[in-house]
């Protein structure tokens, strides 16, 4: 059985990837969303939850199992604590991303959605790259709005951490803009019928 083609959406905090996703989603296409999978996996994946705590203390997870997020949150802001997190999750969600294509049989080609996908080196495995970009003040204002949790510096040092828009945009074989001027159905679309086309 010949496996699917493989496409990469990504996008930095507030590019509006998932809702990129969430069309595709309708139109029938599997998705495969890392971020989730990979907060998944941080508590049922016995090798990583072990890796986890030898890296950053028992004090990662609470005594019921789940995750300490406000202990691994120190994590996120530091770049190398971040970049060894990244290290430890990033290839058990390799490993469970290959197992979920296998399943996808019938299908012309399936998204992997990942924030990271590029900075973690798991593109090179795909077909296709498709970028969504939206300007970094607009990302701002809708990840304040979506998470009233986060300060404006907090959200700036997330962005600060990902990589920049353009060397994203020159590594990446389509661009979704999501900037509220263009439409963003039709540009799924167009794509959708093309990458029907592809395999």
């Amino acid at each position: 059985m010949e496996r699917p083609f493989q496409v990469g959406i990504t996008g930095g905090i507030g590019s509006g990837k998932s809702l990129v996703c969430r069309i595709f989603g309708v139109l029938g296409i599997p998705l495969y969303d890392a971020d989730s999978r990979a907060k998944i996996l941080m508590t049922t994946d016995r090798i990583l939850v072990d890796q986890i705590k030898k890296e950053f203390g028992n004090l990662s997870y609470h005594p019921d199992g789940s995750l300490n997020r406000e202990h691994l949150r120190k994590a996120f802001s530091n770049t190398s604590e971040l970049n060894k997190l990244n290290a430890i999750v990033h290839p058990r969600v390799a490993m469970d991303y290959k197992k979920w294509v296998d399943q996808q049989i019938g299908f012309k080609y399936v998204i992997k959605e990942a924030a990271l996908l590029l900075e973690s080196g798991s593109a090179k495995e795909l077909d296709h790259l498709i970028v969504v970009f939206a300007p970094k003040p607009l990302r701002i204002q809708r990840v304040l709005k979506r998470d009233p949790h986060r300060s404006q510096l907090e959200v700036e040092n997330i962005i600060n951490n990902q990589m920049d828009d353009k060397e994203k945009m020159a590594l990446a074989n389509d661009v979704i803009v999501n900037d509220e001027t263009c439409l963003v159905i039709p540009q799924v679309l167009e794509l959708h019928e093309r990458l029907n086309l592809m395999n």
